[in-house]
Parts: structure tokens; C-alpha cells; sequence
């Protein structure tokens, strides 16, 4: 009497698990059946002449839009090769190997491999945890997965309780420089909630948010510090040759930063001493004043009050707060900075900070950054001082970044727990000269007569 039911059984058994074949490997299956039909309807010589149609069609698409060829076939066809022949076959020795199967009274719990997706550089691998499984024990063990399933690193990601997403990196789709945008002369396109300074490996836009916000960028010589800096100077220029925006520079290096284009700047002074301190103490003047007037009238500054937004640069800020040989002036510059730090958001103004070292003792006040860019660094307990305790365990390998790259670097902001991957535009010598020319009057008007005659042949 029983067997009528096993048989049933076993026959949903069987449909279940075609069904999941199917679901996670449909370009596997449809080429598969598509095959067979072909074959036993019309034979073998009309399968051969379709797939080489096939085949040809594919090359044509790739030569036409490759992106499109990518996004639609060839990542589809990786995703399931790597799945069939890397993930599936490994993943239940990997999981016991690595300590992230448990075996409790005779059962094993082992974390199930739900989806991948592959995008070519890398491989988005969605797991289910165990009970009692952190993501902690996997951020642990980032190495040892991604040495087993060959991949050069791995990240681990939190979707939603108890569901990660491994990312398994193959290669670098920052390897090659970002270049700069044309300028443009619409300063009602600045947003200063996203400034737009270069690309994430995603191939989104690299965005950094200046109003109500302070930005710490930190990295070693030939990070690509000067590469942040001035896109965000190159993405902020039509605001500024505006009069919505003001810049304010401090250069300790006797301008070898800054002295590239002075012309963006309203002022600028050239060293750490007496002159960089009281500048210091002017915007932070300026903070508490405007702060005052707009004591309960606004919470936040905005275009409409007709007030310039202020975005203070100050190039080796260690230099004004911890290097500086006169103990007065470095503590006049410390409390300068903390007060435009702690107090400039609400009224209008940002301070951009580039250091090399993000020691406690050099850059006491980290925490009053709330944007904080580690391009490339020394060692790897810096990531931590610069991002935030653990964000190295989670993939943020700042001090992996190569010298051939530079402008790569890990990006965090409070209240965000992922770090993100990006680089900036490269903003070579002759962009500066071009943005120098841009803030001249002669030229303003052939960038204006330009955008004219661009729009009226667009309309044309």
C-alpha cells in the first residue's frame, strides 16, 4: 500500500529538483532543450548551420554593443559555469574546512549557498547563515574563502538577518584612470549633496556629499590626494565663478599644491605660520556668527539665503595641528579647526582635510569627520583609524591598494556600515590650466558662447 505513496514522492522529488536546475542554470537548460529539439526534428545539419548563426550573431552584438553582449549573454553563460564548476562542487568541503558547518547531535549545519551572479571582475555570492552564526566569523575567514574558490580577495556584505553576500573579486575595474568631465558653465547642476568626483568599481558615480558634512582624506605620498582635491575644485567651479560657493585654501607646502590654480580660490595662504592660523580663526569666527543669525530661522543652509557656501582646503593638515614647531600657534589652529569641524555643518561650511598620518596624536579629532577617504596607506591598522573599527575585516584593504593606482581609494560615511571601493578623476596639469583660464573673465564668455552654440546645434 505504501509504495503508490513513495513513488509519488519520488516523482515530486524529481520535478523539484529539475525545477531548481532550471531556475539556476536557465541558459544551461533552454540551450540544452532548444538543442535536442532541433536535433530531433530537423536533424544534425540544421543544428550545426544554427548554432554557427548563433554564434555569429553573438560576435555581431559584442561588436555592436559590447556592454550590452556582457551584461545580457556572457556574464549570464559565467555565472552558471562558475556555479556548476566552482561553488556547488566545493562549497560543502569549503564550509566544513573553514569551520562554518557545525555538526550538532549527528546533524550538520552547513550555511546554503542560495545565488550567484557574476559580473566578470567579480562573483556575488548570496549565502544563508546558520542559527547562531555571526557575520564576524565570516569576516574572519575572508582569506581562506577566497584562496579556496580562486578569487584574489573576498568581502563579505550584509543584506538582511541572516543572509550575506560574498563578493568574490577576480580583478581591478579601477586599474585605469578616470579622466575629467568637460566643465561645464550651469551652476545650478552643482549639487552639493553629491559632488560628483569620480567613479565606484560598480561604474556608478563616485559622489561626495559637502553640505552638512566634513571630509578627513588621508593617504601616503602619491595616493592620489591631489586627485580628490581637485575634482572636487573642478566639479564646484561653476558655483564658484558663480558666487555660490567660495573656496578658501591653506597650503603648508608653500603652494605646490594649491599655487596650481589659484584663480579658484578667494583666498589662499602659503604656509603654516601666523597668516594660515588667523584664516583658521576668521572662518571659525565666521561659523559661530552665521550659526547666530540663523538661531531660529533655519537648520540648515540653503541657496536661498544668498550667502556663499564655504568650503575650506587645507592641504597636510597635520602640518597646522601637530607639526607646527610653535606649541600656541598649533593650539590655535586645533581649536580653530575643531570649532569649523564640529560647528560648520548647519551654517554653510565644509572642511576638506588631507593628511598622511592618521595617528590619534596627529589628527585627534577624527570622529568630527563624517566622511572620511583612505586612499592608499602604510599599514594595515590604519584603515581601522582612518574608516572605523572593523571596516578592514569587512574588505576595506586600503593599505593593498597599488602604486600603479593612484586615486583608488576606500570611502565611509556615519551611519553607512559597508565601505565603498572607488577612484577619483585624474585631473592632470593641463585640466589645471584649462581650469585656471576658467575662472578668467576673457574666457567666460567663450565657454558661455560655446554651451550657446552647442545647444543651438543640438536643437538644430
Amino acid at each position: 500500500m505504501a509504495a503508490p505513496f513513495a513513488l509519488v514522492g519520488v516523482a515530486v522529488w524529481l520535478i523539484v529538483r529539475l525545477v531548481l536546475v532550471a531556475v539556476r542554470y536557465p541558459v544551461t537548460v533552454l540551450a540544452s532543450v532548444s538543442a535536442y529539439w532541433m536535433y530531433a526534428t530537423w536533424g544534425l545539419s540544421p543544428l550545426v548551420l544554427a548554432l554557427l548563426s548563433l554564434v555569429a550573431g553573438g560576435f555581431v552584438w559584442a561588436g555592436l554593443d559590447l556592454p550590452s553582449f556582457l551584461r545580457h549573454v556572457w556574464y549570464r553563460v559565467l555565472t552558471e559555469w562558475r556555479r556548476a564548476t566552482i561553488y556547488v562542487p566545493q562549497w560543502r568541503t569549503v564550509m566544513r574546512l573553514s569551520d562554518l558547518a557545525k555538526v550538532q547531535r549527528g546533524k550538520e549545519y552547513r550555511p546554503r549557498l542560495r545565488r550567484v551572479r557574476s559580473e566578470g571582475w567579480r562573483d556575488r555570492v548570496r549565502v544563508r547563515m546558520i542559527p547562531a552564526q555571526s557575520p564576524e566569523q565570516w569576516e574572519a575567514r575572508r582569506e581562506n574563502l577566497a584562496h579556496s574558490f580562486n578569487a584574489r580577495s573576498c568581502r563579505v556584505r550584509v543584506l538582511r538577518p541572516r543572509l550575506l553576500e560574498l563578493d568574490f573579486i577576480h580583478s581591478d575595474p579601477l586599474s585605469r584612470p578616470v579622466p575629467v568631465p568637460a566643465l561645464s558653465v550651469d551652476e545650478s547642476a552643482v549639487n552639493l549633496k553629491k559632488i560628483v568626483v569620480g567613479l565606484t568599481e560598480t561604474g556608478r558615480a563616485w559622489t561626495l556629499r559637502l553640505l552638512g558634512s566634513q571630509l578627513l582624506v588621508v593617504g601616503v605620498p602619491g595616493a592620489g590626494k591631489g586627485s580628490v582635491l581637485w575634482s572636487i575644485v573642478w566639479q564646484l567651479a561653476p558655483a564658484v565663478r558663480a558666487g555660490l560657493v567660495r573656496l578658501v585654501g591653506i597650503d603648508p607646502k608653500g603652494g605646490m599644491e594649491l599655487g596650481q590654480c589659484p584663480e579658484a580660490f578667494d583666498r589662499v595662504v602659503y604656509d603654516n605660520g601666523p597668516d594660515a592660523v588667523a584664516l583658521l580663526e576668521e572662518i571659525a569666527a565666521e561659523v559661530k556668527e552665521r550659526a547666530s543669525r540663523y538661531r531660529g530661522v533655519r537648520r540648515l543652509w540653503a541657496r536661498s539665503t544668498g550667502e556663499p557656501f564655504t568650503v575650506l582646503i587645507v592641504d597636510e593638515l597635520a602640518d597646522l595641528i601637530a607639526y607646527q614647531p610653535d606649541k600656541q600657534l598649533r593650539e590655535r589652529a586645533s581649536r580653530a579647526i575643531q570649532t569649523i569641524t564640529s560647528q560648520g555643518r548647519a551654517p554653510g561650511y565644509a572642511l576638506v582635510g588631507l593628511v598622511q598620518d592618521p595617528r590619534k596624536e596627529v589628527v585627534s579629532f577624527r570622529h568630527l569627520f563624517s566622511t572620511r577617504v583612505a586612499l592608499r596607506l602604510d599599514e594595515p591598522q590604519q584603515v581601522d583609524m582612518v574608516l572605523g573599527d572593523g571596516v578592514r575585516q569587512r574588505g576595506a584593504a586600503a593599505h593593498e591598494i597599488s602604486e600603479n593606482t593612484p586615486g583608488v581609494a576606500w570611502l565611509k560615511t556615519d551611519g553607512q556600515r559597508e565601505p565603498e571601493r572607488a577612484r577619483a578623476f585624474h585631473v592632470t596639469d593641463a585640466d589645471l590650466v584649462e581650469l585656471g583660464l576658467y575662472f578668467t573673465p576673457a574666457t567666460v564668455h567663450d565657454f558661455a558662447s560655446k554651451r550657446t552654440s552647442g545647444e543651438g546645434s543640438a536643437a538644430a
